[in-house]
């Protein structure tokens, strides 16, 4: 307890779920930039920026999405967790940051036909519940419907990833199943049109999942820590966006899950023996519910434009954002975007209650009163973009700041420069001059 503000301080108390022990409550969210060589093993930059985080005093850290897939990479220059040979590289920043007394956690999966990006055009990246068309997300023109056959080898995938993540070092691993990725487009009844043992009820839907979740506990055993990160609620209308083709009934087309549904995932997850949920909200990356703030509609038309050569698609995408005029273009792409602190709050809190599993919230947190309101309903909460504008936050909030002096403004332009340009804060309005500013991105990567 804080004598000074009478308020409980849960934010340093220790939490153990199935064997780890996480020092404090704060964890580094999933994020992460181009810090891998071309053929995804991670590079010595990658360590560095992992380390600068655990040095700032967060309790634990999840890793960007590593993939499950040796030619499915979203985007290229992110590390690879497909093959043996990607073990040795990990395994030694895994080292670096558990020597700091950090827990590490390896965030597999698979994009599916939201793979952003490629060399050259791969049919591979289309791949994806269903057949369909989506204008914002991914660079191929239709998505193709997985076979039975090639859903099989992508559970197979998961396993032999997450014996990795072991091998690796890390105290434990976590499937998106969120963010739009493979497993949330089977989940997601806009996207998973199928009328098999795949598709179409809200059971049926979930079988992908049930079948990865399964596999990975049969191959690491039952005393590694193993989290999935859902959204609690689909929001497919937002970003605004074209999908097709539509479902009916439209309203669940229109929506997606909503807390019913993804309640009865939660549950079904904590029966297969799943340690922890990780709660976001909304479809696809970005999404104004994953990343509340500004719409960063420079960044997307620089990286659509960086992948316009990709398809017939890409090119019309771009064309579309360098010909209407951008005071339209704000006005109808931000739609929802907005800054709105905890964002997630209380669904995780909802799943907290009902799930009975130890739930990490995240979404808009940076302010400590916050997260001291947030942990008297969830048990850990995961920030990103205030860490990478200031990555020794926890260690601030331990000397009695409630806030940094410079803090993030959730302009969200990080979140997309990722796929272009080195990963750090792009706001100049933070910093007294570009030079600043760019010295502050270069120290990410860059050695002591």
């Amino acid at each position: 307890m804080s004598a000074a503000s009478g308020v409980v301080d849960r934010l340093f108390e220790p939490l153990t779920i199935n064997g780890v022990t996480f020092p404090n409550r704060l964890v580094r969210s999933s994020i992460g930039g181009r810090l891998a060589f071309y053929d995804g093993r991670v590079n010595p930059a990658w360590g560095h920026f992992e380390r600068r985080f655990a040095e700032g005093g967060v309790g634990a850290i999840v890793s960007a999405t590593i993939t499950v897939d040796d030619r499915r990479w979203s985007p290229i220059e992110y590390p690879k967790i497909s093959d043996d040979r990607f073990i040795g590289p990990i395994a030694e920043g895994v080292a670096a940051v558990k020597a700091l007394g950090v827990r590490y956690i390896m965030q597999i999966g698979d994009p599916g036909y939201h793979t952003q990006a490629s060399l050259l055009p791969e049919a591979s990246d289309g791949l994806s519940a269903s057949d369909g068309f989506d204008l914002l997300f991914g660079y191929r023109s239709l998505r193709r419907e997985l076979t039975t056959t090639e859903i099989a080898g992508i559970v197979e995938n998961f396993a032999n990833a997450a014996v990795r993540v072991r091998e690796a070092g890390c105290d434990g691993l976590e499937v998106t199943a969120s963010k739009g990725y493979l497993i949330h487009q089977f989940l997601n009844p806009a996207t998973n049109l199928r009328n098999d043992a795949y598709g179409g009820s809200v059971t049926r839907r979930f079988r992908f999942l049930e079948e990865v979740v399964t596999a990975i506990r049969r191959a690491v055993g039952p005393d590694f820590l193993f989290g999935v990160r859902m959204s609690a609620r689909d929001f497919n209308y937002l970003p605004l966006n074209i999908r097709w083709p539509a479902a009916r009934p439209l309203r669940q087309w229109w929506f997606g899950n909503d807390i019913p549904q993804t309640l009865l995932y939660g549950k079904r997850l904590r029966e297969l023996g799943v340690d922890y949920l990780h709660i976001s909200n909304g479809f696809g990356f970005i999404n104004p519910k994953e990343n509340p703030g500004a719409f960063p509609l420079e960044e997307l038309r620089m990286f659509f434009n960086s992948v316009r050569h990709l398809s017939v698609k890409a090119r019309v995408r771009s064309g579309l954002l360098n010909t209407i005029p951008l005071a339209l273009l704000r006005r109808v792409a931000a739609v929802g975007w907005q800054v709105e602190p905890g964002a997630n709050l209380d669904d995780a809190a909802t799943f907290r209650r009902e799930v009975g599993l130890p739930v990490i919230a995240n979404g808009g947190f940076q302010l400590r009163s916050l997260i001291e309101q947030a942990l008297g309903s969830v048990d850990l909460v995961s920030i990103a973009r205030p860490l990478l504008a200031n990555p020794d936050l926890p260690n601030r909030f331990r000397d009695g700041s409630e806030a940094p002096e410079r803090p993030c403004t959730f302009c969200n332009r990080c979140t997309l420069r990722t796929t272009v340009a080195p990963l750090g804060c792009y706001d100049q309005s933070r910093f007294d001059s570009q030079e600043e500013m760019e010295a502050q991105i270069r120290a990410w990567s860059s050695p002591d």
